[in-house]
């Protein structure tokens, strides 16, 4: 394979910023975890945004890496991939909250760093252009847009109702019991399903094209207030 110079410069900028968005992403569950009474993800050294506590060796580096060549030689993929599972115990709750809320918000929270990170850096983002301090053509405006648009993309793609997705504990949260052994069963091809939503182009649109949608309108009403 023979990557040029911008090819290299864009895998290691899209491996950074996955890092740091998996890791804003399971620190999100551990926060959570932890805030309702759980003290196991602090107990595990999960409660902090060091990229380090959260990186999957296969899921945060190997799989976005050999994803981000295969796109840079022409094919398709990118840098998709997951970080280290955060471990609690909704048993452990505090009283008063139920082990469906409990698992409800904290399922909720990785996505939800997501977003708030996008929002911050397309803020932020805005704010540098309307300033002149970074310019349309630069790299760091590629950087910024970008980062905006993978978190993006995190949200809505953990937010499928699919195990062992994020969105798959929500809507399992909220099955009632009596539809509860159909949802297992349904559970059981969830990571098949999950691959699928990955590997197929037309797919990913599901949550790729409201990602940009998000990522734009959210640019444009930034520029409307500082620009």
């Amino acid at each position: 394979m023979d990557l040029s110079a911008e090819d290299i410069r864009y895998i290691l900028m899209a491996l950074f910023v996955l890092v740091v968005s998996v890791a804003v992403h399971e620190f999100g569950h551990a926060l959570m975890a932890y805030k309702l009474g759980d003290d196991t993800p602090k107990r595990q050294g999960r409660v902090t945004l060091n990229p380090l506590a959260h990186a999957d060796p296969i899921g945060t580096l190997l799989l976005p890496v050999l994803g981000n060549l295969h796109a840079a030689a022409g094919g398709m993929g990118g840098g998709f991939g997951w970080g280290k599972p955060v471990q609690w115990q909704p048993h452990r709750v505090k009283r008063g909250i139920s082990m469906a809320t409990a698992n409800i918000l904290v399922s909720f929270a990785g996505p939800a760093m997501n977003l708030i990170l996008a929002t911050l850096t397309a803020l932020v983002h805005t704010i540098l252009l309307a300033q002149g301090v970074v310019t349309a053509g630069s790299q760091a405006n590629v950087v910024l847009f970008f980062i905006v648009n993978t978190n993006f993309i995190l949200f809505f793609f953990n937010l499928l109702p699919v195990p062992p997705l994020d969105g798959g504990h929500i809507a399992q949260a909220f099955m009632p019991y009596k539809y509860r052994s159909q949802f297992e069963t349904y559970a059981r091809f969830g990571p098949f399903i999950v691959l699928a939503v990955m590997l197929i182009p037309q797919v990913r649109r599901v949550f790729a094209w409201p990602a940009l949608w998000c990522t734009e309108h959210l640019y444009r009403a930034f520029l409307g207030i500082f620009a």
